[in-house]
């Protein structure tokens, strides 16, 4: 079966992203076949675009990390999904195409009342911020979160998730228009970066305390001053380096306020260990995607041969929310 796809002819810019055709995969004995019904959009993608993010080994070169759709086929081994179910699946490549597999400790149903967009927007920022924020940075309710890229589809997710689950949630953004939208999602405060120190405006946030959990997707310089921004006993966790991922910085903060200095990658992850995010996710945050308290932020939609468009767009960083592709 024929199907088309979006290829990276070569390293480079949005322009080498075209649409091909090629076989449709065929699902392993634990897998199943999504006829892909949307796809998201994430910086990862970019990285792989440019040529620094390669796919793990015999993972597919076509982008793609989160789809949603209907099962088109099942293998051997599969039990507890059928064909025809409507599944949003974490997948490490594959999903800027008609088809793609996924295994299924990584697919979750639809939630409820959620559109296919909406859906697909879900599993590579939830996973992320669940292993990150609440695994990793040990979040608790009571406890205060800052989170750089608020309007990011990392942002908003972190925003909404930490908020719903009791936290006190503190965001950077670069406009004013984004800052309104960190506090209508459920931040108490937003900063806008151009304007304002964001150290001084968590110690403000907390009564000079400091911040107990920093979600970075920023990096470099922001390395040191997210440690000046913790309180004792804090959490910085990492995900990404917009600005690099390389720093100077005083260690004897890191000492003297016994702080925790973390981060992860999803993608070369075990499925396995992807499974056990998915379950968490089940369990604790899609009832409340389910009951409308959480719900992914769509900022644009674009047909499957306009990928290139997506990620200038994303690469832009005027968004607000995710971006979503259409086979």
């Amino acid at each position: 079966m024929a199907m088309r796809c979006v290829e990276i002819v070569e390293p480079g810019g949005p322009e080498v992203l075209v649409v091909a055709e090629r076989d449709a995969p065929a699902p392993g004995p634990d897998e199943v076949l999504i006829k892909v019904a949307a796809a998201g959009v994430n910086r990862p993608d970019c990285l792989q675009r440019q040529g620094n993010y390669a796919p793990p080994p015999g993972v597919t070169d076509v982008p793609g990390l989160e789809v949603a759709g209907e099962i088109a086929a099942v293998g051997d081994a599969v039990q507890g999904w059928i064909v025809g179910d409507l599944v949003t699946a974490l997948v490490a490549g594959g999903g800027y195409a008609e088809y793609v597999t996924a295994p299924v400790p990584q697919c979750l149903p639809a939630p409820d009342g959620l559109t296919a967009i909406e859906a697909a927007a879900l599993p590579e920022t939830f996973f992320t911020v669940w292993t990150n924020v609440f695994e990793r940075g040990r979040l608790k309710s009571g406890e205060t979160l800052l989170v750089h890229g608020g309007s990011s589809g990392i942002g908003t997710t972190a925003i909404q998730v930490a908020e719903r689950m009791g936290a006190r949630v503190m965001a950077t953004a670069g406009s004013a228009e984004k800052c309104e939208a960190c506090l209508e999602l459920g931040a108490a405060r937003a900063v806008n970066y151009r304007d304002e120190d964001f150290v001084e405006a968590a110690k403000a946030f907390t009564d000079g305390k400091g911040v107990d959990v920093i979600l970075d997707m920023v990096g470099g310089d922001y390395i040191a001053r997210n440690i000046k921004a913790l309180a004792t006993e804090g959490r910085l966790v990492s995900i990404a380096f917009l600005h690099g991922s390389k720093a100077e910085i005083n260690f004897m903060p890191v000492m003297l306020k016994r702080l925790t200095l973390t981060g992860s990658t999803l993608r070369p992850q075990t499925v396995q260990r992807k499974g056990e995010i998915a379950t968490a996710l089940r369990d604790r945050v899609w009832p409340l995607i389910a009951s409308g308290q959480i719900k992914p932020v769509i900022h644009q939609t674009f047909p499957l041969a306009e990928a290139a468009d997506a990620h200038r767009l994303m690469e832009s960083s005027q968004h607000i929310g995710k971006i979503v592709l259409l086979p």
